[in-house]
């Protein structure tokens, strides 16, 4: 089957030297890299205070994570949308938009929605807005930069996730400090800015793609590809697996160990920071010996160490051990299924494969904090959640090292 010109994937094979990137390439990169922090600061801040509206407002185990998990839910469907639209409108647009509409629940949060368990949760739901950024920014910076430098650049992009450690490392601190109101306020602050700056400096790439059919025949057209469904699973495992811990960890770590609200939360920063800063290395690394095998690589040690943390060790060196291996190899995983994006989905639709596969990241890190929640509250304990873990994570590698493989030779798109 012939493709047009703006449906051909990208087959340059991974390393290939490729053409200079130009600085304002660069330079746009770094802005969305940043509306896609202040977003994720945005969409994370439930997570760290949930341990203490659990206390204030005497919710249960279920509650404390549906408490956290609604926002993810929210932004990973919200990205299907998105995606879709950013590929019609572009990043200058839709940037602004959505930061620009997340200060509305932030606020809500702030100054009357944290009350009850009720106004949490609908405020809740409105903070998913900020999650949808990752589907405005991806096909933003991967219409700015070569196929052979996307892998790299995406990476970058997705260090943007570290907003949840500002998140993870202020909001206890600015609580305790001064009042439940303020890292909110803060925020919302934050995001205003951003929107304003975002719509005077970002542009979008010269010559980008765009669409022309209804969104709802474009969306059809993106599930009908096998790149979608592949790349879902696979980010599922990966991004799910860092979503869920960012969010649960601080309460998993005050249950099962018995650390206080700022340790866990100080914890949970480390978590992700570590993983912020492996997403670019797998791209980088995707860039040169092909995605398939780092995310080979990757779900391997997910799998040991889910297996590990499973028999609940000591929390000091096997559990941050197990900890911190978790958050390397989900954060390059992560990097690393994009870069498979990037290289394989047409190039008037990686928005909208973005958003059907961002969506199944976040959807796979909806899922894990209310099974954990649930089994720690049945048997408390929450080994069966982690074998799990290690389950899914087998499925995936099994999945990777045969079909996968075979579909992406080498780690370059198959020949059309």
């Amino acid at each position: 089957m012939v493709q047009r010109p703006s449906e051909q994937r990208d087959t340059s094979p991974p390393g290939h030297p490729g053409t200079s990137v130009p600085g304002r390439a660069w330079a746009m990169l770094v802005l969305a890299t940043a509306g896609f922090a202040v977003n994720f600061w945005a969409w994370a801040l439930l997570s760290p205070l949930g341990p203490r509206f659990g206390e204030s407002l005497g919710l249960t185990s279920f509650e404390q994570s549906l408490l956290v998990a609604v926002p993810v839910v929210v932004g990973s469907l919200g990205r299907i949308p998105v995606g879709a639209l950013t590929d019609r409108y572009g990043g200058r647009i839709m940037f602004p938009l959505v930061s620009a509409v997340t200060v509305v629940p932030v606020l809500q949060l702030g100054l009357v929605g944290h009350s009850s368990l009720t106004a949490l949760l609908a405020g809740g739901f409105l903070l998913g807005v900020g999650g949808t950024s990752f589907a405005v920014g991806v096909p933003f910076v991967n219409a700015w930069f070569p196929p052979e430098r996307r892998g790299l650049a995406l990476g970058v992009f997705g260090t943007g996730m570290g907003g949840t450690a500002i998140s993870a490392l202020t909001t206890v601190k600015l609580v305790d400090a001064h009042g439940t109101a303020t890292p909110f306020l803060i925020t919302a602050a934050a995001l205003a800015f951003y929107a304003v700056l975002a719509a005077v400096l970002l542009r979008d790439a010269p010559g980008r793609a765009v669409p022309s059919a209804p969104l709802a025949h474009r969306l059809a057209a993106t599930v009908r590809l096998g790149t979608t469904w592949q790349a879902s699973a696979l980010y599922a495992v990966a991004f799910g697996g860092y979503v869920a811990f960012s969010v649960y960890l601080p309460t998993y770590l005050k249950t099962g160990y018995g650390l206080g609200h700022a340790d866990a939360a100080n914890r949970m920063a480390g978590f992700v920071l570590l993983a912020v800063v492996m997403r670019p290395a797998g791209g980088w690394l995707s860039d040169r010996i092909g995605p398939v095998r780092v995310v080979t690589g990757t779900l391997v040690v997910v799998l040991a160490a889910a297996l590990v943390q499973s028999s609940a060790p000591p929390l000091t060196p096997v559990g941050t051990a197990a900890f911190l291996s978790l958050a390397a190899s989900l954060g390059a995983g992560s990097g690393a299924v994009f870069a498979l994006v990037a290289l394989l989905a047409p190039a008037n639709r990686v928005g909208s494969v973005t958003g059907v596969v961002g969506a199944a990241g976040g959807l796979g890190g909806f899922v894990p904090p209310l099974v954990m929640g649930s089994l720690y509250g049945t048997y408390g304990s929450y080994a069966l959640g982690l074998v799990l873990l290690g389950a899914v994570a087998a499925a995936a590698l099994a999945y990777t090292a045969t079909s996968l493989r075979r579909t992406v030779p080498g780690g370059t798109a198959p020949a059309e």
